[in-house]
């Protein structure tokens, strides 16, 4: 199966000038979307972690079937004010603005492995945010795996050293 035909684009979203790779068209592929979790656990299988991680919101889309179809737990990172615990929250850049994150404290214990799992890897500022929270709580990330790489925006330039693994390129 293409994924890539299971994207929609849609020209000058959120603002003019933006194509955004919009996911929806996929999710309610039930076919399509049971293929993009088996390729996702065929594409990490022989990494050795603990826990998946996703960001606010479509991270959990992705990240939390996956976390079922491996037997992991996952770990919600979201917007400030969202988690009901004591959190540690991170500023960052987007490719069209700034935004936060937060994870609880209690997350993640030193040492454990963590698998990052999102939708979209742009400009990696989300992604290079959650690496860092992680990080933060003293867990290890062990791979960073996108459904979408926009090849283009060079996030990958900011996720150097790490494992970084992606579905769909758009160049």
């Amino acid at each position: 199966m293409n994924l890539k035909d299971k994207i929609r684009v849609i020209s000058d979203f959120p603002e003019k000038g933006i194509r955004f790779k919009d996911i929806t068209t996929l999710l309610k592929d039930g076919e399509a979307l049971h293929y993009t979790i088996d390729k996702i656990v065929e594409e990490i299988k022989d990494k050795e972690f603990d826990l998946i991680v996703g960001p606010e919101s479509r991270g959990f889309i992705i990240g939390t079937p996956l976390a079922y179809a491996m037997k992991k737990g996952f770990i919600p990172v979201r917007k400030p004010g969202k988690l009901p615990a004591e959190t540690v929250k991170l500023q960052y850049d987007l490719e069209y603005g700034s935004d936060a994150l937060e994870i609880h404290k209690d997350a993640i214990k030193p040492g454990q492995k963590v698998m990052i799992i999102d939708d979209l890897l742009a400009t990696g500022g989300t992604l290079r945010s959650t690496v860092k929270l992680v990080e933060q709580l003293g867990g290890e990330v062990v791979g960073v795996l996108c459904l979408i790489e926009l090849m283009y925006l060079n996030g990958r330039e900011t996720l150097k050293g790490y494992d970084v693994r992606s579905l769909i390129k758009y160049e």
